[in-house]
């Protein structure tokens, strides 16, 4: 047996795995990705079954479990996933600030996670 040398070449992400990968709406992707874990922390931290969870969160546990897989993610609307963190105990700010004239369009973010 031989060894064979590959050639890899790694390129650096831009800080966003849905825009690198060519996800339209990458910057929604990511901010909704964010409020996901943040709501899949919460449960874990209060030790919630998805059963348990759905019923705080006033939907079907075959939601939690989507969420937990991260399928169909695109599907979940930023009103729903903001209105569980409060049913979990979570704060939610909302900041509307100006672009900076370099940035082409507005973009949705979340930070404090």
């Amino acid at each position: 047996m031989t060894d064979m040398i590959k050639n890899e070449t790694v390129d650096k992400s831009c800080g966003n795995v849905f825009s690198d990968l060519g996800v339209d709406a990458a910057d929604e992707m990511l901010a909704k990705a964010k409020l996901a874990l943040a709501i899949l922390e919460a449960i874990e931290r209060r030790e919630l079954t998805q059963a348990k969870a759905a019923k705080i969160l006033g939907t079907d546990q075959s939601y939690i479990s989507k969420l937990k897989r991260g399928s169909e993610l695109r599907h979940f609307t930023f009103d729903r996933l903001m209105g569980w963190l409060i049913k979990l105990d979570r704060n939610v700010v909302l900041t509307i600030k100006q672009k900076p004239q370099n940035q082409e369009v507005g973009m949705i973010q979340v930070a404090g996670l």
